[in-house]
Parts: structure tokens; sequence; C-alpha cells
């Protein structure tokens, strides 16, 4: 009786000894990764490193950003979801990894619900249409009635095959009234901007950001709309698309930091109160405002989930009828 005792306190203490590691040790003790899944120079770039320059000095440590690009922010996020799941590699995910991936794609490399654990939701941002400043066209009617009078040599071009911006063209041509654009994926938001400004694409539809506006506004490209329910802040000059009359064109776009499943709960939480200190920093709210984002202030892993939960709910019979799927 005695060995078998000895024997169940023995394996007791094998079975808690990581948490009590954990517990006596420090978090983090080492640089913190955080992956995104997009190309450097997009939305979702400029908020995962704004929100790791506000976050590492409350977190305690530093918080490394590292760019792991392609397949609509696939790679990347199926990179971080089979990461070890100690609070060491997070991922800066949006709406394209987390609600259009699981609904379009055919067989989705991770479960954006089951593999993931958010930390909060950190901001939403709409997405926009832009174009070449060569295009004869000052707003989305003028834009429309163009591309139906010339219909296939238009083309646009989104952050890649499967995004949220590749979604967002698909819609402008359904709620324009059928028009026959050309699609051009790129590996990002970055890159797409680059080849409007040199005039290879005409068109495109990328998330708003700081350095979309500024191009705007130094005459680069044109931003014709902003696909929101009320024109954002940051460029209160842009109308949105219903103001165009686009009505069906509202696509807005969620940042959110996440970590791979099983986390330890006190990690979690501390990574969430890095988070909650983050937003008050004038360096994220700051640089949010001038991207054109707004701040989700309040948002816990609980409330996250549940707001990532009813996006699923609300895009996925929106995507099942434009016959939108990711090969």
């Amino acid at each position: 009786m005695r060995r078998r005792v000895v024997l169940i306190l023995g394996l007791m203490t094998i079975g808690l000894w990581p948490h009590a590691v954990l517990a006596q040790g420090k978090y983090p003790d080492r640089p913190v990764r955080l992956v995104v899944p997009f190309p450097p120079g997009g939305e979702t770039d400029l908020v995962g490193r704004l929100w790791a320059l506000a976050a590492a000095a409350h977190l305690g440590g530093t918080i490394v950003v590292e760019n792991k690009a392609g397949a609509g922010g696939a790679i990347g996020s199926t990179e971080a979801a089979r990461a070890k799941p100690d609070g060491y590699t997070l991922l800066s995910g949006q709406t394209t990894t987390h609600v259009i991936n699981p609904i379009a794609m055919a067989k989705p490399p991770y479960d954006a619900l089951r593999d993931f654990v958010p930390i909060g939701v950190i901001s939403t941002t709409p997405t926009t249409i832009l174009v070449n400043p060569s295009v004869p066209a000052s707003n989305l009617r003028e834009l429309a009635a163009l591309a139906k009078a010339n219909p296939g040599k238009y083309s646009f071009g989104s952050a890649g095959s499967g995004t949220i911006t590749n979604l967002t063209g698909e819609l402008f041509k359904i709620q324009a009234g059928g028009l026959n654009i050309q699609h051009v994926p790129y590996k990002g938001g970055g890159p797409a901007i680059q080849d409007v400004i040199a005039g290879h694409i005409p068109m495109a539809t990328l998330i708003l950001s700081s350095t979309l506006l500024s191009h705007h506004r130094s005459g680069k490209l044109r931003i014709l709309a902003v696909n929101s329910d009320e024109r954002v802040r940051a460029a209160p000059d842009i109308p949105t698309a219903i103001e165009s009359g686009i009505d069906g064109m509202r696509v807005q776009v969620f940042n959110a930091i996440f970590a791979p499943a099983g986390i330890p709960n006190e990690v979690l939480e501390a990574l969430h109160q890095a988070t909650v200190k983050a937003k008050r920093e004038a360096v994220l709210r700051d640089g949010l405002e001038k991207a054109g984002a707004e701040l989700v202030a309040d948002s816990s892993p609980q409330k996250a989930a549940r707001y990532i939960r009813e996006e699923i709910a609300r895009w996925t019979p929106i995507v099942k009828a434009s016959g939108f799927k990711i090969e």
C-alpha cells in the first residue's frame, strides 16, 4: 500500500511539474515572436508592429516581428497554429486569416477557432477602392460606368487570392451590376500599391492604411471610396461606397493578436494585460488613427472569441452567395 501511495504521489508530481516551473518562472524570459502572415507595408503588418511596440514594455520583454507571407495569410497562420503554445510565438491575424479562409477554403490547413486563442481584437479598418490617377473616374459611379463601357479592359489588384481584399473586389463587381474586371493577386498590399502607382494595374481593392493615405494625399493614387458605414476620421474627404450608390459595399476588417491553443492561462492573462495597457499608449492609438483604423478599446480573450464567431456567421452566407472560393 505504501509503495502505491508513493507511486501515485510521484506521478502527480510529474504531471504538475511543468505548471510548477511555469508558475515559478518569469514570462517572458526570452524574445516573443509575432508572426505577420503578410508582407511588410500592409495594414496587418502596421497594426502588428504598433501593438508589438506598445505592448513590449508592459510585457517586460522584447517582441520581434517576423513576416511570413503567402497563400492569403495561410502560410504564416499555419506556422503559428503549429507552434509550441508557450506564449513565445504569436500571430497578428485578421478577417482574412480567421473568417474568410475558414469559409472559402476547401481544406483549410488550420482551424481558426480550435487552433488559436485570441488575446484581443486591436482594431477595425475598412477596405478601399483606389485607382491610378490616369484612370478617368473621380468616384465609384464613374468607375463602374467606365468598366461597363470597356468590358475586360480593366483589372484590379488585391493583397492576394482568397484575402478579404480579393473578396472586396468581387463584391464590387457584383454590387456595381456585374462588371467584367480581371483580378490580379499580389503577395500583400504593399506590392499592389506600388504597381498601382507605377501604372501596371489601373485599380486595387486594399485595406485602408497610413501608406495608402500618404499616397492619396500626394496624388500618387486616388482612393475613390472606403467600404464602411461612415467616413473615417483620418480621411473625412473620402466618401463611403454607400454614398457613391454602391449600397452593398460594407467590408470592415478586424486585426487581432492570437496565440496557439493550449497556452497557459497565466501567460494568456499576461499578454491580455499588456494589450490593455498598450491600447492606452499614444504610439498605438495615434498610429491606428493615422492609418484610418478604429481602436477597439474593450476586447478580452472571451469577447474577441465571441466576436470572431459572429463574424464567421455573418460572412458565411455572403461568401457562399458570391460563389467566392479559395482553391
